[in-house]
């Protein structure tokens, strides 16, 4: 897929999306579940790393490696100013695999699966079981929603997102290798007018064998 107008909306975005996503209460409580099931000095993957934050700092400073991976150009800048010990790419989801950056002993995949089809998504939660060691923690977020490639405005741009409601959700996560372990849900109202509340979904999830 053509993810390029994906890249450069998170692009003119900038840092505006921390302040237009300021309260992360979900995210942070799902990162600490993460951090904490980890071995000490884990090598940890940050799937669509955004900025940074609060994901990629909260793990280093838990004394773990981070590599952060992320399509935007202009989000990985961030991230490597936010977070100067992490080790952040510029890449597709679907290129992981191919630059053979695994294995690793978890994994933070928060809100970066939303910005594909869902035909992709299995896929991808397919190449995440073959980059995590077995029984490897992975965190995992969606917006509950029934949409596929759906147009959203954000934040003066366009992005195309999909999502799933919660039983389809656990579903699509179980086949793609996973064991869920606990589960949240956030109702959340971002900062910015432009942006619908939402409910995130926030999944505790392991790898299976």
């Amino acid at each position: 897929m053509d993810r390029i107008g994906q890249a450069e909306a998170f692009d003119a975005i900038g840092d505006r999306y921390d302040e237009a996503f300021p309260h992360k209460e979900g995210q942070i409580s799902c990162g600490a579940w993460l951090a904490e099931q980890l071995p000490a000095g884990s090598r940890v993957l940050d799937l669509g790393c955004g900025t940074g934050l609060p994901t990629a700092r909260q793990l280093t400073e838990a004394g773990h490696r981070v590599v952060g991976v992320d399509l935007s150009p202009g989000m990985v800048k961030l991230a490597r100013e936010n977070v100067p010990e992490g080790d952040f790419r510029r890449m597709d989801i679907s290129d992981v695999e191919k630059h053979g950056l695994g294995p690793f002993d978890g994994a933070a995949v928060f809100f970066s699966l939303l910005m594909l089809p869902r035909v992709e998504i299995p896929y991808a939660l397919r190449m995440l079981h073959q980059q995590l060691r077995e029984g490897a923690p992975m965190a995992l977020s969606m917006v509950e929603a029934d949409v596929d490639d759906f147009t959203l405005p954000f934040l003066g741009n366009t992005i195309r997102v999909s999502g799933y409601l919660r039983d389809d959700l656990r579903r699509v996560v179980h086949d793609g290798g996973f064991e869920i372990a606990g589960e949240d849900a956030y109702a959340y109202a971002p900062a910015s007018t432009d942006v619908p509340p939402e409910i995130q979904l926030f999944l505790q999830c392991r790898r299976r064998p």
